[in-house]
């Protein structure tokens, strides 16, 4: 059966631009939402043209995911004639993405004031770096600041250190938005009212984090879990070939029979042992005898939690 598209039939502006924002209208675009992308007829989005496209090709192809499931929409954000226009398509939209700078937005009439005096009640949420702190903010300052970036910098010791994986405070931080929008829309829906919300980088890193490194953990100075590597049975281990796989046997009858297909003389309470590293080795020590298309043959027909660190995955 075909899945319905939960958010088919309604319609959300999106003036942002960069990465939480547009990741919070991709959301509500593949719910099923019709979302329009608003972008200045010059400066367009920062991603696609500027400062990030032009030091980095990774932000372009970023652009184009976010928002390729959108209508973009190009508009002189100085003219009056273009203001009304955008103004008309505000009031027929069910939810507003607000990234536009507070000098356009009194130009267009797209100010909190406004549009809770509107007769056609809309759903507006705005972003902003914090609640309390007035300085400029990215993802690896949000991470910082909340404490989650000692988890991975932990007792390393390099004078020069790449930042962790993806921007993933910027990644959480666009659901949160496009939660908080859902719901405020939720509220229009009940009260038949326009509801202005606001959403923060650095408390919505910290409220959606927190909880899996909570203050408890931290007070007794815990790093160390299931999910960052203090277990043999949940971690990534290297080829022959340089490459990876990751292994996540948790439960025993995984563990059993990954032992089993690898010849691995371990127990099963062995895929909890860290007070040392000898049960990592013997691990490593058999991976690191395979290629990893060798270990790809192997466990073709097996189903116990190992998988090929892919370079590409499959197409979404």
């Amino acid at each position: 059966m075909k899945q319905e598209k939960l958010l088919a039939g309604t319609t959300i502006l999106d003036f942002s631009h960069r990465l939480p924002g547009p990741m919070a209208g991709k959301i509500m675009a593949d719910l099923g939402a019709t979302v329009i992308k608003i972008e200045d007829h010059i400066f367009q989005d920062a991603f696609l043209q500027g400062l990030f496209a032009d030091m980095d090709n990774s932000f372009p192809a970023w652009y184009a995911e976010l928002n390729k499931n959108k209508k973009i929409m190009r508009f002189n954000l100085k003219d009056p004639q273009d203001h009304k226009k955008i103004l008309t398509m505000a009031h027929a939209a069910d939810g507003i993405i607000m990234g536009l700078p507070d000098k356009v937005k009194n130009a267009i009439g797209l100010t909190e004031k406004d549009i809770l005096g509107w007769h056609q009640p809309v759903a507006m949420i705005e972003m902003a770096a914090s609640k309390n702190q007035v300085k400029a903010m990215h993802d690896l300052n949000a991470l910082a600041m909340s404490g989650l970036l000692s988890l991975y910098t932990g007792e390393k010791n390099e004078k020069i250190l790449n930042p962790p994986f993806l921007p993933v405070a910027g990644i959480a931080f666009g659901v949160k938005v496009a939660t908080d929008l859902m719901a405020a829309m939720l509220k229009v829906s009940k009260t038949n009212k326009s509801v202005y919300t606001q959403a923060y980088l650095y408390e919505a890193t910290d409220e959606l984090f927190h909880p899996f490194w909570p203050t408890k953990m931290r007070e007794i100075g815990e790093k160390s879990f299931l999910h960052n590597g203090r277990y043999p049975c949940y971690n990534l281990y290297q080829t022959k070939d340089k490459k990876y796989i990751a292994l996540a046997a948790v439960e025993e009858k995984f563990w059993i029979r990954f032992c089993e297909v690898f010849t691995l003389n371990l127990g099963p309470d062995d895929r909890f042992h860290f007070s040392d590293r000898s049960v990592f080795q013997k691990i490593s020590a058999c991976i690191q005898s395979y290629t990893q298309s060798e270990i790809a043959d192997k466990i073709k027909d097996e189903d116990f939690c190992l998988s090929i660190v892919a370079e590409a995955g499959p197409p979404l």
